[in-house]
């Protein structure tokens, strides 16, 4: 497994406003230079919670819509630094394995999109793994030589390594990480690979064919049954909690649920995806939950069984509470 830098900070918790950019959410403020975040889960995303070691009575402080750049480091950070995300691979049960986000902290720089690639490459730490495998699918040893934008196509370029190795599989996950770390900017909806400066449309020994600019929707086979891509794996979930995705399941419902620290359910209520049953929709819900002091819970989506209610492509993994207020 890869390493890269820890990723907890501590800081007083604040409320930021956030200056929407129309329906996706990004900060207005950002320059028009640097990508801003997508939003197109809605709703602002939250820092890394505080480490074991810290007073649980210190919260972490909020993210604006996992925006970077100037105005996107929260109060209480140093100024140096900003978040990006990264998605990496979490295993688990048939229909709960695919694509997870994480988020960052790295030295703050109007070049995002090489910030947040530079993360990815940098790999999962052993603390995100928690009691399951979180991995990347992308080779060690991978080099970013460069990330451009135009007209809503990210161009990445890396080094040969990055299409050594691994099947059919590993290569389409490691297709879909780096289009889902470049997507979350609001001004990237596609991307195209480069190795080594020359545009690639076929990788892999199983001939994987890229026709043209590859975006999310081309990567849902990747993701798990029931996506969370807000809020990231870790990371503080607010109260109330937003909790925002994509799932394909049957007739569109399943159940989100919070549980704090001992495993005791706070909160477990319906949802429902815009579309079911062989197509992916999104989702948005608010929940509401009763903690006495700021913890580590766990939050829990899942598919109850058509036959007797037994929960399936269960997906579940760390996120920081707090009380109310």
């Amino acid at each position: 497994m890869k390493r890269s830098m820890p990723i907890f900070l501590v800081a007083s918790l604040v409320a930021i406003l956030v200056a929407c950019n129309g329906s996706t959410g990004g900060l207005g403020s950002v320059p028009s230079a640097v990508p801003t975040a997508s939003a197109d889960s809605g709703g602002p995303d939250l820092t890394p919670a505080p480490s074991s070691s810290t007073s649980p009575s210190t919260a972490p402080s909020t993210e604006p819509s996992d925006a970077p750049g100037a105005s996107a480091t929260p109060a209480g950070t140093p100024a140096e630094t900003m978040i990006v995300r990264a998605y990496f691979v979490l295993g688990g049960e048939p229909g709960s394995v695919g694509l997870v986000p994480v988020l960052r902290v790295v030295p703050k720089s109007p070049a995002v999109a090489t910030a947040a690639m530079n993360a990815l490459l940098a790999g999962p730490t052993a603390k995100e793994a928690g009691d399951r495998t979180m991995t990347s699918a992308i080779p060690d040893g991978t080099g970013l030589l460069g990330v451009t934008i135009k007209n809503g196509v990210a161009t990445v370029n890396l080094t040969t390594q990055f299409d050594s190795g691994g099947g059919t599989a590993s290569m389409q996950y490691r297709l879909a990480q780096v289009v889902y770390t470049l997507t979350q900017f609001t001004t990237v909806k596609s991307v195209i690979f480069q190795i080594e400066g020359q545009t690639v449309t076929v990788f892999g020994s199983e001939g994987i064919v890229l026709d043209g600019p590859v975006g999310r929707a081309h990567y849902y086979d990747q993701l798990p049954a029931i996506f969370v891509d807000r809020p990231a794996y870790g990371a503080a979930i607010g109260n109330p909690a937003k909790v925002s995705g994509n799932a394909d399941v049957f007739e569109a419902q399943f159940r989100v649920a919070i549980l704090d620290a001992s495993g005791k359910t706070l909160v477990d209520q319906p949802a429902m995806a815009s579309c079911g049953t062989g197509c992916r929709g999104t989702f948005s819900v608010t929940l509401s939950y009763t903690v006495g002091k700021a913890q580590y819970g766990t939050l829990r989506v899942y598919d109850p069984s058509e036959k007797d209610g037994t929960p399936e492509s269960i997906r579940d993994y760390p996120v920081w509470l707090t009380p109310a207020g």
